[in-house]
C-alpha cells in the first residue's frame, strides 16, 4: 500500500515537459490550480481537464503511475463526495429522516470530486518530470527577489526540496520495517482502532531512529563537501527559456483566454 505512493517520485523521459524549463513548469502548475478552483461550470472545469490531460500526455509517463498517484487520496475523494451529496438545494431525490439527496446535490459531488482529483493529477506532473535538482533551481530562482530583504532563498529551497525528496524514502522504509514487524508475528491488521494505533509503535520508533540517521548522514556529506548555502555557488546546467517554452506559454494564454470565456458564458454549476 506505501509503495502506491509516488509523491516526490522523478520518473526520467525523453519528452516535451521534461525538457521545459523547471520554472515555467512550476508557474504552470499553480496556473492549473487556479483553472480548478476558478471554473465555476462543469464547460470551464472540463476545458481545465483537457489541458492538464494535455500536459499529461506530453510528459509520457504511464498512466498506471498517475493512477497510483490518486490512491492515497481516494479517502478524501470519497468522503467530499459524500458531504456534497446532501449538501444541496431543490426537490429531493431520495430523503430518509434529515438527509435528502438532490440533483444540485449530485451535481457538487461530481463537481467538487473532479476537482481534487485533477488538482492531484496536475501536482503529479510537475514531480514526475522535474528532478529534485531542478526543483531546487527553479524554486531559488523565482525566490531570488525575496533575497533583497535578506530572506535565506537558497536555503529555503534546499529545506523544500529535501523534504519532498525524503518522502518516497520514508515510505520505502515504512513498508521495510512494517514487512519486518509482520515476519516477526506482529498483527497490524485486526482488532479495534486503539490495537491498530498500539500495533503502530513498533514501527515508529524505528522509523523516528531510521529518519534522524539519515538526516545526520546527509548533514555529514554536505559538511565534508565544505557546503555553506548558494553564496558564490555556479550551475553547471544554466536555466534558460527555449524557443519550446515560449510556445507552452503561448498554448497557456490561449487555454486562459477560452476558459475565462466559458467561465463567463455558461451558468455555474455549484448551486447552494
Amino acid at each position: 500500500m506505501l509503495s502506491d505512493i509516488t509523491l516526490g517520485q522523478f520518473f526520467p523521459a525523453k519528452s516535451l515537459m521534461h525538457k521545459a524549463d523547471p520554472r515555467l513548469k512550476i508557474c504552470l502548475t499553480i496556473f492549473s490550480i487556479v483553472l480548478i478552483f476558478a471554473a465555476g461550470n462543469f464547460f470551464s472545469l472540463g476545458w481545465a481537464v483537457l489541458y492538464i490531460a494535455l500536459a499529461m500526455a506530453l510528459s509520457k509517463i504511464p498512466l498506471k503511475m498517475y493512477l497510483r498517484a490518486l490512491k492515497p487520496i481516494l479517502f478524501l475523494v470519497a468522503f467530499t463526495a459524500v458531504l456534497n451529496i446532501f449538501y444541496g438545494t431543490g426537490d429531493p431525490l431520495f430523503q430518509w429522516g434529515i438527509l435528502k439527496i438532490t440533483k444540485n446535490g449530485l451535481l457538487n459531488c461530481l463537481f467538487v470530486s473532479i476537482r481534487i482529483i485533477v488538482l492531484i493529477l496536475a501536482s503529479s506532473v510537475l514531480t514526475f518530470t522535474t528532478s529534485p535538482t531542478q526543483l531546487t533551481d527553479a524554486i531559488e530562482r523565482l525566490l531570488r527577489p525575496l533575497s533583497k530583504l535578506h530572506v535565506p532563498v537558497h536555503d529555503f529551497a534546499m529545506m523544500m526540496t529535501i523534504a519532498l525528496r525524503f518522502v518516497p524514502l520514508l515510505m520505502e522504509e515504512t513498508d521495510k520495517i512494517m514487512s519486518a514487524q509482520k515476519a516477526r508475528g506482529a498483527d497490524m491488521e485486526s482488532g479495534g482502532l486503539v490495537q491498530r494505533v498500539k500495533a503502530l509503535i513498533p514501527v515508529l520508533i524505528p522509523l523516528f531512529v531510521s529518519a534522524f540517521r539519515r538526516a545526520y548522514d546527509l548533514a555529514t556529506a554536505m559538511e565534508s563537501r565544505c557546503y555553506h548555502g548558494g553564496e558564490g555557488r555556479t550551475k553547471m546546467k544554466v536555466l534558460r527559456f527555449s524557443s519550446h517554452d515560449y510556445c507552452i506559454i503561448g498554448s497557456a494564454l490561449l487555454a486562459l483566454a477560452a476558459f475565462i470565456t466559458l467561465n463567463m458564458v455558461f451558468p455555474p454549476a455549484i448551486v447552494r
